[in-house]
């Protein structure tokens, strides 16, 4: 199972996140630095509301959404690539995830106690990312070293190696991640070898307060707005990825209601959602992964696949006998189905279609394998 690390400066909200997205109690959140040391591991279903309609048109009896793992990691400090407050033990436990979720302070709080005294979220994000990249730079200028008299004797992979971390160095250099670097698809499967920090696909979650989730959601000025702005700018132009707004704290309380419940309680302070389903589902695509559904009276289940996954890859998923005998897949896409109503609908419409061995899977595909073992 793929996993994204929750990732940021001490008392940031991670814990709370972690809690939240779990929907447990089982990492510690507390108001002081390094209060989470030992990474907390959790499951997170990955919300779906296509799987309660489907299971409706279906008559299904359970319904199984898609998950992934997220992983709370402790807060990271400047001088954290230097072994700093734990530094080099957290640093190794991002290596060991897919993806980064960083947590962005952008809530005023006094009662909270901010490690540099003051909220400034972009700040953060540079001591953070710049850890990230001191530590891969310090990798890089290793493997280049190991790998330069291997080179000079002639080992293609050596020679590839070493010419990645040519282009790589003055990148890093200059305090930009390697993500960001211009490379070919060969040089980016090599990368992928390196392990490096930077080099991991980043989401942002601007952690913000009660109050200030409803005005946001309604578009008013409020204390987080010029910070959820700066971030999100920050994530595009640094990254080219995206910001979204959560409240940490929000989803902890959300946990303890019912759904009507806390349907009331978002109504009452102005917003559709603490903004956690919206960030799980981000996360869930920015690690590459994508879902296709299979519905019927025992069951509607969301399976998970990656992007770019063709038909006998995606009946594996479900046992590698799918695979192996792969016939054909009977595919019709989740809002042609809704709007149908039925399967034999589809069928008479023909928008539910035979595919074959080289029909690449989308995400929302209703499907059903043929397959003889």
């Amino acid at each position: 199972m793929l996993s994204a690390g929750i990732v940021g400066l001490p008392n940031v909200g991670k814990s709370t996140l972690f809690n939240a997205v779990t929907r447990t109690r089982k990492a510690q959140a507390a108001n002081y630095p390094f209060c989470t040391i030992d990474p907390n591991v959790g499951v997170v279903t990955v919300p779906d509301p296509r799987l309660e309609v489907l299971s409706k048109i279906s008559g299904s009896k359970k319904l199984v959404p898609a998950a992934i793992e997220f992983v709370d990691i402790a807060g990271l400090v400047k001088g954290a690539a230097s072994g700093e407050g734990l530094g080099n033990q957290f640093l190794g436990a991002i290596r060991e995830v897919n993806a980064i979720v960083q947590v962005v302070r952008c809530f005023e709080d006094a009662d909270i106690h901010h490690v540099s005294g003051t909220v400034d979220p972009v700040r953060d994000i540079e001591v953070i990312n710049t850890e990230l990249i001191l530590a891969d730079l310090a990798a890089v200028e290793k493997r280049k070293d190991r790998q330069s008299k291997s080179a000079r004797s002639g080992d293609k992979l050596a020679k590839a190696e070493v010419a990645l971390c040519e282009k790589l160095m003055p990148h890093l250099n200059a305090g930009k991640p390697a993500t960001t670097l211009d490379l070919s698809d060969d040089e980016k499967k090599l990368m992928k070898e390196f392990f490096l920090l930077s080099g991991k696909p980043t989401i942002f979650a601007c952690n913000v307060a009660e109050a200030d989730l409803g005005a946001l959601a309604e578009g008013k000025d409020c204390v987080a707005k010029p910070f959820v702005e700066a971030v999100r700018a920050y994530a595009a132009a640094h990254f080219g990825t995206e910001a979204i707004v959560i409240s940490a704290q929000i989803e902890s309380e959300l946990s303890e209601l019912s759904d009507a419940e806390a349907a009331e309680y978002l109504k009452g302070i102005g917003a559709k959602s603490s903004g956690v389903s919206e960030l799980i589902r981000a996360v869930y695509h920015l690690l590459g992964l994508r879902t296709y559904l299979t519905t019927g009276e025992q069951e509607t289940r969301a399976w998970t696949i990656r992007a770019g996954d063709k038909a006998p890859a995606a009946a594996g998923v479900i046992h590698t006998d799918f695979e192996r005998g792969f016939i054909a897949a009977e595919v019709i896409h989740y809002d042609d189905l809704v709007a149908l109503g039925t399967m034999g609908k589809g069928r008479e419409t023909g928008k539910l279609r035979i595919e074959g061995k080289e029909y690449v899977m989308k995400d929302g595909d209703v499907v059903e394998f043929r397959f003889n073992v």
